[in-house]
């Protein structure tokens, strides 16, 4: 079964982290191209970071804290979210993309930063 499913979010104080994970299972983990998306209160879903062949991009609202990175033997995409601020707050989403355009979603995970 074809499957992308995220944990690791949570409630944290701002300047706070969070380490998301996604885990890939019935697919070829390594071929496709990663990232994490959000989608905040009342906004449209937005690119947050994304590692493709080319190589690693960031959305610049979290350029010099999120840290984007994949290990393919586990099959497993992180997020590593420093210095979080209450704007941070959104569900986030893990998406993998096929190099023929298959596209994949996981359910998402909730990311609360408030005190």
């Amino acid at each position: 079964q074809v499957q992308l499913v995220e944990s690791g979010g949570g409630l944290v104080q701002p300047g706070g982290s969070l380490r998301l994970s996604c885990a890939a299972s019935g697919i070829i983990f390594g071929i496709y191209d990663v990232g994490w998306y959000r989608q905040g209160p009342g906004k449209q879903r937005e690119l947050v970071a994304r590692i493709r062949s080319g190589g690693t991009n960031y959305a610049d609202s979290v350029k010099g804290r999120f840290s984007i990175s994949r290990d393919n033997a586990k099959n497993t995409l992180y997020l590593q979210m420093n210095s979080l601020k209450p704007e941070d707050t959104a569900v986030y989403y893990c998406n993998a993309v096929h190099p023929l355009g298959v596209n994949l979603w996981g359910q998402g995970t909730q990311v609360t930063v408030s005190s």
